[in-house]
């Protein structure tokens, strides 16, 4: 194949990774700040709410490990999206006609087995670009963040019209759009690990990951930081409606968090040149100390937007450190394993962990629930310095 045929397959795969990721934002930008608007909507309380939103948190933990090891191992991680994005679709059609807490339990349990895969296996195909055509992965990732911009946007003024049924609908328009989107992203032939091709992966490789200490350590670091967002992104938008924050507010400052990270994500490749992804990492630990101590003292709106802005370290920059983390220390056969394993902890165990956790904290103590988490992204921080030491030591 010729280099500009080449370049042109490249140029291709760029652009419907870059519409498969803003279709996964989209319904991400609904679900994360407004379902548990809709849930409260639903007559269900905090602990409730604690409860439907982390649960599937905790079911990705040994599901999607599975199936990425098995798109791995066979090698065709397209088919493995299709069939998750059908799957993700009916549960969110089914979510739509369910109330009461068990049903909506069961429908987002359900809906979370087939979604929680998306991203990671996305993920890798976004990598297998960078290793194999010099993709920059951040141009790519961005595409996400700016829908996320305009699904909280649009989102709010819709909800602040309609009310919150109108969030379960418009959830199920982003599933439509990331089921037609994964039909349209095809990996060049020759890129990565081929179908049947090779040593098949064997499971022992992949808890070979989980053996390494470096890995563990990336895990811990990654996992805290991302998880301190915990109560932020359970009551955030609920906790500033009682603050006298409208939901149009609330999706605005949603976006400000966002642009913050999209400039990073701009400008990423120049910043991981500059500082490394485990320096990413810790940066974004910083940044997350500050904010949710902050956070604590129930900010006025004025404050509220710079402190928005810090989302693009604490989410931003610590998640581009960790892919890149990824992409440079495991092997591609295994970047599907690994993704989902980033995954499984950050928004598993972690997040699924803070998420459970805050509901009784914000029914204790509302707002200064964020200190807490202020002290999980300083575990988190301690972890990417210890990180750092050993790949220096190294």
């Amino acid at each position: 194949m010729s280099d500009q045929a080449s370049g042109r397959e490249g140029r291709t795969f760029a652009v419907r990774v870059s519409l498969l990721f803003g279709a996964i934002f989209v319904v991400a930008g609904i679900n994360l700040p407004y379902f548990p608007v809709w849930l409260d909507g639903q007559g269900l309380g905090p602990r409730d709410i604690a409860i439907i939103t982390s649960a599937p948190l905790f079911v990705r933990v040994l599901v999607t490990p599975a199936i990425a090891f098995a798109a791995d191992r066979s090698g065709d991680h397209r088919l493995f999206l299709v069939a998750l994005a059908w799957a993700a679709l009916t549960a969110l059609v089914a979510l739509s006609q369910s109330s009461g807490f068990w049903p909506v339990l069961m429908c987002t349990i359900a809906f979370a087995l087939a979604w929680t895969t998306i991203m990671p296996l996305t993920e890798t195909l976004a990598l297998s670009g960078v290793r194999n055509a010099g993709l920059d992965y951040g141009r790519m990732r961005l595409w996400g963040s700016l829908t996320f911009i305009a699904a909280t946007l649009v989102g709010g003024w819709v909800i602040a019209t309609l009310g919150s049924p109108a969030v379960i609908w418009l959830t199920v328009t982003g599933g439509v759009l990331v089921t037609m989107a994964a039909h349209a992203v095809v990996r060049p032939a020759g890129w990565g690990q081929a179908k049947n091709a090779g040593p098949r992966l064997r499971l022992s490789d992949a808890a070979g990951l989980l053996r390494n200490g470096s890995f563990l350590l990336f895990l811990l670091a990654a996992g805290a930081i991302q998880a301190a967002h915990g109560t932020f992104y359970t009551f955030g938008t609920v906790h500033w409606a009682t603050l006298g924050i409208s939901a149009s507010w609330a999706g605005a400052l949603w976006g400000i968090g966002v642009i913050a990270e999209i400039l990073l994500f701009m400008y990423s490749a120049r910043v991981l040149a500059r500082i490394g992804p485990v320096g990413l990492i810790a940066l974004g630990g910083a940044a997350a100390v500050v904010r949710w101590f902050a956070m604590g003292f129930d900010p006025s709106l004025a404050w509220l937007m710079p402190l928005q802005v810090l989302h693009g370290l604490t989410f931003g920059a610590t998640h581009l450190g960790a892919i890149h983390y990824i992409g440079r220390a495991v092997p591609e056969a295994q970047g599907g394993t690994a993704q989902a394993l980033y995954a499984s902890v950050t928004s598993g165990i972690a997040m699924g962990s803070a998420m459970l956790t805050s509901g009784a904290l914000y029914a204790a103590f509302a707002g200064r629930a964020y200190w807490v988490m202020a002290l999980v992204a300083l575990a988190g921080l301690a972890a990417a310095f210890a990180l750092s030491r050993r790949q220096d030591a190294r």
